[in-house]
């Protein structure tokens, strides 16, 4: 998924460039469920990443044109209105930034920010970039499909969980041992520096908006890490008094079934019946005793099973439930 998304948001920047004019961007993939971000590909102006930390913390506290929330393009209208713009934007030069989201009925699975720095997006430009959103919004889709059908490596599984232990900024101040390395695969540096551990900053940010009732989602992504391996990472707060000033911990560990499952249903575009007729097909339940659960018939449920095999591109159950486990 790294690659062809990578490679995907890569094209589609410099079309959109063709078009609309930017200076700066971030476009995250999300964890379609939590819409918390995963697996940025960013340009930011220098200056402002010592500052990454809380540039994250407060694009998640700041409602305006919040991605969980847009169902079109959108900029800054009256950006002092914009908590992360007035908070630190606006030393930097940003005039204004265009947000979109990529979002269908499966789940929101990216959002870009394009930030000028000089001038405002026009409304013309806003359209544009809806139609981008039509295009693309399948293709990232299917891009994480597609890393389900990568083959299980056979190397050992790395020592769990990883830990980051972050102060109430975002910024760290311990790591388990493994931490650099699982780092390093999810989001490779450009140079000898360490990686940034984006994708932390962005759990523990979602569990500062929630805590500010900005937002309801849990703390959690679950993200590919390579091969046919998820990783899912949770944030809480540590100590006997938690509270806003109390450091917060990130774990990340390797995926559950039942989170690789919702992942996979809802990347392959599976109806309610039909994710939930896969949940039970990895309880090791056979048609009788699912149809019996599902008040289906039996013929139904083989109907249901076909759809699932055609949208999956899997041909039995083995093979389904191999490749959402990650064991094919």
């Amino acid at each position: 998924m790294a690659t062809e998304s990578r490679a995907l948001r890569s094209a589609a920047l410099a079309e959109i460039g063709r078009v609309v004019s930017f200076d700066a961007y971030v476009w995250a993939l999300t964890d379609p469920e939590t819409s918390v971000g995963t697996a940025p590909v960013a340009f930011v102006p220098p200056a402002l990443m010592p500052d990454l930390p809380r540039l994250i913390r407060l694009k998640y506290l700041t409602p305006v044109n919040r991605w969980t929330s847009l169902s079109r393009a959108a900029r800054l209208d009256v950006p002092a209105a914009s908590l992360v713009w007035r908070e630190l934007l606006q030393g930097h030069g940003v005039t204004d930034v265009a947000s979109v989201v990529f979002r269908d009925r499966y789940g929101c699975w990216a959002f870009l920010d394009l930030w000028r720095l000089g001038g405002t997006f026009a409304r013309d430009e806003l359209a544009f970039l809806d139609e981008v959103v039509s295009l693309l919004t399948g293709h990232l889709r299917r891009c994480v499909a597609l890393c389900f059908a990568a083959t299980a490596g056979g190397g050992p599984r790395d020592p769990g969980p990883v830990m980051l232990l972050l102060d109430a900024g975002l910024r760290v101040l311990g790591q388990t041992p493994q931490t650099l390395e699982y780092l390093a695969r999810l989001l490779p540096p450009n140079s000898d520096t360490a990686p940034v551990p984006a994708v932390a900053y962005n759990v523990a940010a979602q569990l500062v908006a929630v805590e500010e009732g900005v937002d309801r989602r849990p703390p959690l992504a679950r993200m590919h890490l390579a091969d046919a391996r998820w990783l899912t990472l949770r944030a809480a707060r540590l100590g006997p008094d938690v509270g806003p000033d109390a450091q917060i911990a990130v774990t990340v560990e390797d995926s559950s079934l039942a989170d690789r499952t919702a992942i996979f249903a809802r990347a392959c575009g599976l109806a309610a019946r039909e994710t939930e007729l896969l949940h039970q097909l990895t309880t090791g339940a056979d048609t009788r005793t699912i149809a019996t659960r599902m008040f289906l018939s039996d013929n139904t449920v083989q109907d249901h099973l076909k759809s699932i095999f055609d949208k999956t591109g899997t041909r039995s159950r083995r093979a389904l439930l191999s490749r959402a486990a990650g064991t094919a």
